[in-house]
């Protein structure tokens, strides 16, 4: 059983339960799930993330104190730690203090205005440019049991996938980053006799890669130690994760540093299959920079296409 699947079961054997028994009157005004940070937000975790924070334990997002009273939240929170403090053989721990609050009762404005800025879910075109995307998967993650009141859903709905502009200017700019790094640096620090600057070079590209792919796919890279877990999920292009990771983990000494430029660009050749298939670039070359400044291009809102190509990229 993993992480949210223990949760759902721990909300209908005990939360549920108590919800309806003891606050009838409020049921209809909440949402409940599991979202947010954590390996079991993702379907990510394993035995290895069950050495913290991990436990049986579900979300009850409430909306704004003009529907919700200080009082009710109160006794919302006074109830939940009431439930069973073990389930399925776990127990239910405190939270790290490091860690903050992942499961009870949240205000629900307060929870996104923590994951993305916005506590309604209106990101005005700068913030899309500057939350992190793996704070935007947080915002959309795991699954939501019950959201009669339906706020929760909206805002995620909003949030869940960012403006074509705003995609199409990081994947422009990635793929810039990717043509330098990968298809003109990294052969030039090896022939410069610069291994360690070589493997910074394959390691910027990686970076540009993975994330032009979950782009290309629509999806929000999360927080680095689950990019390549999420990346194998994928529908398109998952099967460049296996090649990230070979460029990531090699030396770069014969043969092996041929074999990473020859890796390097069937990754960027895959790349540009995929754009192509998306009619997101004119270009007819495997020459990243020239796809980079076509899918620029493609951008509708001139303040956005005449900004700089890396912008939104860092």
């Amino acid at each position: 059983m993993n992480g949210i699947e223990l949760a759902r079961a721990f909300y209908l054997q005990y939360g549920e339960p108590m919800l309806c028994e003891q606050f009838p009157q409020l049921t209809d005004l909440l949402a409940v799930g599991l979202c947010g940070s954590g390996s079991e937000c993702f379907g990510f975790d394993d035995e290895v993330s069950r050495d913290h924070d991990f436990e049986p334990g579900f979300c009850i997002f409430l909306p704004g104190e003009n529907v919700i009273d200080r009082r009710a939240a109160f006794q919302l929170e006074r109830a939940y730690a009431k439930l069973p403090r073990e389930f399925a053989g776990l127990r239910r721990n405190l939270v790290q203090p490091v860690g903050g609050s992942r499961h009870g009762v949240l205000r629900t404005a307060e929870f996104f205005a923590e994951k993305a800025g916005a506590p309604d879910g209106e990101l005005t075109l700068e913030q899309w440019f500057r939350v992190p995307e793996y704070a935007l998967a947080e915002a959309v993650n795991g699954e939501i049991f019950a959201d009669p009141y339906g706020e929760v859903t909206a805002i995620r709905r909003k949030l869940s996938c960012m403006p074509q502009d705003v995609r199409l200017k990081k994947l422009a700019g990635h793929l810039l980053l990717m043509a330098q790094a990968g298809q003109y640096n990294y052969a030039r620090c090896l022939a410069h006799g610069e291994k360690g600057a070589a493997q910074l070079a394959a390691c910027a590209f990686v970076r540009s890669c993975m994330a032009a792919v979950f782009l290309l796919n629509a999806r929000y890279m999360p927080f680095y130690k689950w990019s390549f877990r999420a990346m194998r999920a994928l529908p398109r292009l998952s099967a460049l994760a296996d090649t990230m990771e070979c460029l990531l983990t090699t030396d770069n000494d014969e043969p092996m540093d041929a074999v990473k430029q020859e890796l390097i660009e069937d990754a960027a050749s895959a790349v540009v299959d995929e754009l192509q298939r998306q009619s997101l670039t004119d270009a007819v070359c495997t020459d990243l920079e020239k796809h980079a400044y076509s899918v620029n291009d493609r951008i509708e809102d001139a303040d956005v296409r005449n900004r700089h190509i890396l912008y939104a990229v860092d």
